[in-house]
């Protein structure tokens, strides 16, 4: 049994205490500031410390995107249950020095809530865009993230040399 198994099976540990003690995160020393419980909001505390500062004394890009890359899937994995759920893409632009404790914050907007449900409703799947932020202490944005997040049916392979439209649930032939 792997450790995200076993982590799922303490159902005496919140979902706060199992975002925190997610093995990344724990090593990062990750903090759930506010979960809400159907992942609307979400703001996470990211240190900076000896271990995730850079040599110039900002956080380190790579810590922020480890953290950032998981949430949009995460929150579309609680709100749409029986799908298969993975981030497809991700960028990070990185608009000023990380040179404090950094917070994420995620909101799920209401209209790509609807986007998705009819996506799912009308093809099985969707292939929503969400962007969030990294922002320093005094308020700054430091990193704003492009996330693009896969929601699949279960049992979903895409098929080679099939892009775009084109794809569709290996169950369908």
């Amino acid at each position: 049994m792997n450790v995200l198994t076993f982590l799922r099976r303490l159902s005496f540990l919140s979902v706060r205490q199992r975002l925190e003690w997610f093995p990344p995160f724990f090593l990062m020393r990750v903090k759930v500031l506010e979960l809400t419980d159907d992942w609307q909001t979400v703001r996470l505390h990211l240190p900076l410390n000896a271990f995730s500062r850079n040599m110039s004394d900002s956080m380190f890009g790579g810590y922020q995107a480890s953290l950032a890359d998981p949430i949009a899937a995460l929150a579309c994995a609680q709100r749409y249950p029986g799908h298969e759920v993975w981030t497809r893409a991700m960028h990070v632009d990185f608009v000023a020095e990380g040179n404090s404790d950094l917070e994420l914050r995620f909101e799920f907007d209401a209209a790509i809530d609807r986007k998705i449900r009819d996506d799912l409703a009308a093809r099985g799947r969707s292939t929503p865009q969400f962007e969030y932020g990294f922002y320093r202490q005094d308020g700054v944005l430091c990193s704003r993230i492009t996330n693009t997040v896969a929601i699949r049916p279960k049992g979903y392979i895409a098929l080679p040399g099939i892009t775009g439209s084109e794809k569709r649930d290996s169950r369908e032939k």
